[in-house]
């Protein structure tokens, strides 16, 4: 027996070892200077080290059947080859849907600058400008030229110059072999881009320069005229240049996407969530407080209830956190702030399994058990019942993951690997110290517990059950009512469309100023606050276009520099389509709890089970409506874990009912649930309670981004405590069909 205690501790010192070797450093080392000298392990969202988010959708409307098959695919590689030479740190991108481009760009901070880098189509023409003044005019008047094109050329700053020209180009931007920044040296070193043609391009620009001598010839880019120089001469080098007030920024920029080519067909943005890096680092700063409190108050929690036994829960915790943060590392996860909430979570989760244990061994010493059977013995009945209820949390975080997007992923992936990891700490390590600790030790004979119950008590749950529906009815209805008045006003823009801009300010502003500014553009009605302290707005609008009102601000707020702290911009089509995602994400959910637990115990448990996960979330989004907070993604992730957490409370009672079927079969099926419940209560009072403390960490100390988030997992947490005890159960017992009578299983 020690032999192979032995072995166990050894395989589980080796596991631990190994996990501190690829999870260590976890994050950034800087110097004193700031500067990285050791690059972490794990890998960050961009809500946590800044950057962006974007998905384009490809504009085909205007291409044959035929072009329109492999556009979205040559819009990718072009975008990528952008990026590629932009320089950005591992970019991720890739195709997403029928028309869709799915882009994130870690660390990159000049929002415009990438924007305009990805999103341009750069279609590069030549044209012969007319120098007919009678052709200009009628064009000026708004009559038709046949063949011809008005534009209007800005010369500077100030001036602008109409140009009347050719509408067939005399060559395009196919040509180019290169593009790279120059700087003319008789113009105070002005950027100007230099581009160079293949001998076909080269050709051609020769006989076009040669046969037009004394004409201007446009260089367009986009719809747009950049220069007009008069021809001179024919030239032969197959050399051009395009000039137009450039900064250097925007010269490197312009020739990125001419090297790389043009986009075959437009993109339209859809989708855009930038976060700066000074929220970043605030995010991680207040995940990792709001995640070292959880910690410390389940620890402390657990040593004094448990005492010893509470000590060895903590270091299976400690051990269970470590193993999450490796498995990040080693299979290149991405941790987000939704991610650090699932930590938090899967710390008030991971006690579950232990409090399931101990709960089991106090009852086997109460029956006269040695400690040593005790022991065995609470283990071997918390086992089927430790499985099952982490199944259903598993599978609620795994749909999850299919169906979320971004940051909501990071979540399911920690709270996924979180419950893996806790049942492998639970079963395994708190197992093999206790056996160590008994093992060929007479003298050891108990392990001294508080006892939040003294006695099993004799509470008559079932039947109050009727006022509990009606208490339940009440406050559904209540909240329901709200949520129905209140309509789309419920939902965020991830699943409306629109803007939520947040900016940080150099001095005081109020938010009425704002207001004023935003008037003049037609957002008046935009929702505007100040958060944080007097210098920091948020600006929520039905806009799409967060650069307008970004320009403004910029324009009336010249004396009061600002930073764009974060941007989320949702297309009304992708709203609509994320909203799909989230109601087929909810009742996937329903459906597989339906499924598992109708298998694993009968169709009225399972009934039961699932009218209570519907009640959680009916009061979940019921209360939201009534606080005035929104539905968004990061809301319905909250709700998935709700549907797991509550199912898993009601399967440990569920479980017991089962067990004591076999046991006690001379009394009531009523009475029978009854005493399951009484059983089990210090169990669910216990998890519930330290589940409450890690997410009253997270609500007060994890900052704005994911305030809802944690608010609703406080409410399902509330809700499905509640549920278990006064709806799932009595359910069973009121679901019509055949009713369980005295004496039988």
């Amino acid at each position: 027996m020690l032999k192979n205690l032995k072995w166990k501790a050894l395989l589980v010192t080796i596991v631990v070892g190994m996990a501190l070797w690829v999870v260590y450093p976890p994050f950034d080392v800087h110097d004193k200077s700031g500067k990285v000298t050791e690059n972490g392990k794990i890998n960050l969202g961009l809500d946590l080290q800044g950057g962006m988010h974007l998905v384009l959708e490809v504009d085909t409307t205007g291409l044959t059947q035929e072009e329109s098959k492999d556009a979205p695919e040559r819009a990718l590689e072009v975008i990528r080859n952008r990026i590629d030479a932009f320089g950005v740190v591992e970019p991720h991108i890739q195709r997403q849907g029928k028309n869709q481009i799915l882009i994130q760009l870690p660390g990159v901070t000049d929002r415009e600058r990438a924007l305009e880098l990805v999103g341009r189509t750069a279609h590069l023409e030549f044209k012969i400008v007319s120098d007919d003044p009678e052709m200009i005019k009628k064009a000026l008047a708004g009559e038709t030229v046949p063949g011809y094109e008005l534009k209007y050329y800005k010369v500077d700053k100030k001036n602008v110059e109409p140009l009347l020209l050719e509408s067939k180009a005399v060559l395009t931007g196919d040509m180019l072999t290169d593009a790279s920044t120059e700087f003319n040296q008789s113009a105070f070193n002005q950027p100007y881009v230099s581009l160079t043609f293949n001998a076909k391009g080269a050709g051609l620009f020769a006989d076009v320069t040669g046969s037009n001598v004394g004409k201007r010839l446009a260089i367009v880019l986009d719809g747009n005229v950049y220069s007009a120089p008069v021809i001179r001469e024919r030239i032969p080098s197959g050399r051009a240049q395009i000039s137009g007030n450039f900064s250097v920024d925007q010269a490197n920029d312009l020739s990125i996407v001419l090297r790389a080519g043009s986009l075959p067909a437009p993109v339209k943005i859809i989708e855009e969530r930038t976060v700066g890096p000074s929220l970043g680092k605030d995010s991680i700063r207040k995940g990792i407080r709001a995640t070292l409190v959880g910690l410390f108050l389940v620890v402390l929690f657990m040593a004094a209830y448990y005492f010893l036994a509470g000590l060895i829960a903590d270091f299976a915790l400690t051990i269970n956190i470590l193993l999450v943060m490796a498995a990040l590392a080693y299979f290149k996860g991405t941790l987000t702030l939704p991610g650090i909430a699932g930590l938090v979570l899967t710390i008030g989760m991971a006690v579950d399994a232990n409090v399931l244990i101990f709960e089991r061994i106090r009852e086997e010493s109460r029956l006269g058990k040695s400690l040593r059977a005790a022991i065995k013995a609470g283990f071997d009945r918390a086992f089927l019942t430790i499985i099952d209820a982490n199944i259903t949390t598993l599978i609620a975080a795994v749909i999850l993951f299919q169906f979320g997007t971004g940051p909501v992923r990071g979540f399911a992936t920690t709270l996924s690997i979180g419950i893996l990891t806790s049942m492998f700490t639970a079963v395994t390590v708190t197992k093999l110290i206790l056996d160590l600790m008994t093992v060929n030790n007479p003298n050891f004979t108990k392990l001294p517990m508080m006892s939040f119950l003294a006695n099993i008590p004799k509470i008559n749950f079932i039947g109050v059950r009727r006022y509990a529906y009606v208490l339940s009815a009440v406050v559904i209805i209540a909240g329901m009512s709200s949520f129905l008045m209140k309509s789309e006003k419920n939902y965020g823009i991830d699943f409306t469309g629109g803007t939520i801009q947040q900016f940080r300010f150099v001095n005081p502003v109020r938010a009425e100023q704002a207001r004023n500014a935003l008037k003049e553009i037609g957002l008046g009605g935009a929702t505007i606050q100040g958060f944080g302290n007097d210098k920091e707005l948020i600006i929520r609008s039905p806009e799409t276009d967060p650069g307008r009102i970004i320009e403004k601000l910029k324009q009336d707020f010249k004396d009061n520099d600002f930073e764009i702290i974060r941007v989320e911009n949702v297309g009304p089509s992708i709203g609509k389509e994320l909203r799909g995602k989230a109601f087929k994400a909810v009742l996937l959910a329903f459906l597989c709890m339906l499924v598992y637990i109708g298998v694993r115990f009968e169709f009225r448990f399972a009934a039961g089970g699932i009218l209570a996960l519907i009640h959680d979330v009916l009061v979940s989004v019921g209360l939201l409506s009534l606080t005035g907070r929104e539905i968004s993604t990061a809301v319905i992730a909250a709700l998935l874990a709700i549907v797991g957490y509550s199912i898993n409370d009601t399967i440990v009672i569920f479980d017991r009912i089962r067990e004591n079927r076999k046991f006690k079969r001379k009394i009531s099926f009523n009475e029978l649930v009854n005493i399951s419940i009484n059983e089990t209560l210090s169990r669910t009072l216990l998890t519930s309670l330290t589940t409450f403390e890690v997410l009253l960490a997270l609500f007060f100390l994890g900052g704005a981004v994911i305030n809802d988030f944690a608010f609703t997992l406080i409410v399902g947490c509330i809700s499905g405590t509640y549920s278990t005890i006064f709806i799932a159960i009595p359910v069973v017992l009121d679901w019509p069909g055949r009713k369980v009578v005295k004496g039988k299983r």
